[in-house]
């Protein structure tokens, strides 16, 4: 593992915290329903259970769980376990070869991961191939400013991450637009043919960096929400961020929320270490 890449800190998911709660408070409703009616004391005895283990074994459950944040890549995000991370390198569609990390974890059959390109990387990889490219050949050369077509690249990175997906042998179910604590991107879902396990998909660039985040359960599972919705951003102290309005990608970036004094958390995960006090005012 990448020990430079990140740490984690093992807490009780407040997602997943609320989750339990929800169930718990259910349980206890069709308790009192079933009482109000004067049912069996059998029909009572499985809820019964339910909420004891609910309430002895929910926070030992959600204990599994970890929010992980990463300050080399910029971005937090929830794991059922501590992530293994895996350098390697992503092709991008004018074929720069671009440095990558993987997180990456499991629990039981499901699978979760977040893969993080840096596109800062594809103005000098491209420049320089341009130089080797036969005269003429406008697709590998580019245009002055815009050598190896390293501009276009970047701008439609999410869009090529997003093709890669429906390449594969899956039926895609879902394509929309969303955001991540404002930041824009694609959101996606597909069945895999061969087992039917499904895949949910989030794809986003956040200061010339691709984030690729990919929760597969199996068919029947719930859909992975607590990863998905995990997502946040670190800025350059370890802070976490977030946008008062939406945020695209090569454009000049809106006024950050203020994360500064008392009550000013937002629900953000910042770094080990990191002072929010010392986070970028709002502009």
């Amino acid at each position: 593992m990448d020990a430079a890449a990140g740490r984690a800190r093992v807490v009780v998911s407040k997602q997943l915290r609320a989750s339990l709660i929800f169930i718990y408070a259910l349980g206890c409703k069709f308790l009192r329903s079933a009482v109000a009616g004067g049912e069996m004391i059998m029909r009572l005895t499985p809820l019964i259970s339910t909420a004891l283990v609910l309430s002895i074994s929910g926070p030992l459950f959600a204990q599994e769980w970890i929010e992980f944040a990463s300050r080399d890549d910029r971005f937090t995000c929830n794991f059922p376990t501590q992530p293994t991370v895996t350098r390697t390198t992503y092709r991008s569609q004018h074929e720069a070869d671009l440095p990558a990390r993987i997180y990456s974890a499991t629990q039981g059959k499901s699978r979760y991961s977040v893969t993080v390109v840096d596109y800062t990387q594809a103005q000098r990889i491209l420049t320089e191939k341009a130089k080797s490219c036969p005269a003429g050949a406008e697709p590998c050369l580019g245009s002055p400013g815009d050598e190896g077509h390293w501009k276009a690249d970047i701008r439609g990175a999410t869009d090529y991450a997003a093709w890669q997906f429906m390449q594969r042998d899956a039926k895609l179910t879902l394509f929309v637009w969303g955001v991540v604590d404002l930041v824009e991107g694609h959101q996606l879902q597909l069945t895999n043919n061969a087992d039917k396990s499904r895949i949910f998909a989030g794809i986003y660039m956040h200061e010339n960096k691709l984030y690729i985040i990919e929760g597969t359960v199996p068919a029947g599972y719930p859909e992975p929400g607590l990863f998905q919705q995990s997502l946040g951003w670190l800025d350059e102290n370890g802070v976490g961020l977030r946008y008062q309005s939406y945020y695209s990608n090569g454009f000049p970036p809106p006024p950050r929320v203020n994360r500064t004094g008392r009550g000013q958390g937002q629900g953000r995960i910042d770094a080990p270490g990191a002072n929010p006090d010392q986070a970028r005012p709002p502009q």
